[in-house]
């Protein structure tokens, strides 16, 4: 059993995140989700967005480290596309983290004020058509970092494995659970 924080997207904790949180669960793992939007959830990504633009993303991320303050160090850090803000904060600057997933994108490590620590071993998941995806961002992490995985998925949605949101993709969503599993499996 792994323990993972994973930190929800844009649209905050939809019903679709919840399930995948449970998908993990259900895997056996321990799954913590903080909230960053105090209970706020939106349907629209760009709602979301300018939700998270409102608050100050600095906001968000910094929601999303204190929130990580009280937790182990040896867990694996998740995000989902907004999320990737404090969860890649969090990989690159807390040392004893098990691993990243990144999904729906990442972050320029430079951009957080770090490089990627050596040998951390991490996933990156998104869609190779995805506009909010920062597909060549992903693609330089990657490249970069001999321990850094990156999947692409054929399509162009952005939310993909939110079963509440309009980008679901069903299928994509199930390659990349079984990717994570292995992940988890291998890091725990």
């Amino acid at each position: 059993m792994t323990h993972v924080v994973l930190f929800h997207h844009a649209l905050g904790q939809t019903p679709g995140f919840h399930a995948f949180a449970d998908r993990l669960r259900a895997a056996g793992h321990e799954v913590t989700a903080p909230d960053l939007y105090a209970g706020a959830t939106f349907t629209d990504l760009d709602e979301g967005v300018a939700h998270a633009r409102a608050t100050g993303f600095d906001v968000v991320r910094q929601r999303g480290l204190d929130a990580a303050a009280d937790l182990p160090d040896d867990v694996v850090w998740a995000g989902m596309s907004l999320g990737l803000m404090p969860a890649q904060t969090l990989a690159q600057t807390r040392p004893g983290a098990r691993g990243a997933l990144l999904l729906h994108g990442s972050v320029p490590p430079e951009a957080l004020g770090s490089p990627w620590p050596s040998g951390l071993p991490a996933q990156v998941h998104v869609m190779e058509h995805d506009d909010w995806g920062d597909v060549d961002d992903c693609r330089a992490l990657a490249a970069a970092q001999d321990e850094v995985e990156l999947f692409l998925y054929p399509g162009a949605g952005h939310l993909f494995t939110d079963a509440s949101s309009v980008d679901h993709d069903p299928a994509a969503s199930d390659l990349l659970l079984k990717r994570v599993l292995a992940f988890l499996q291998r890091v725990g």
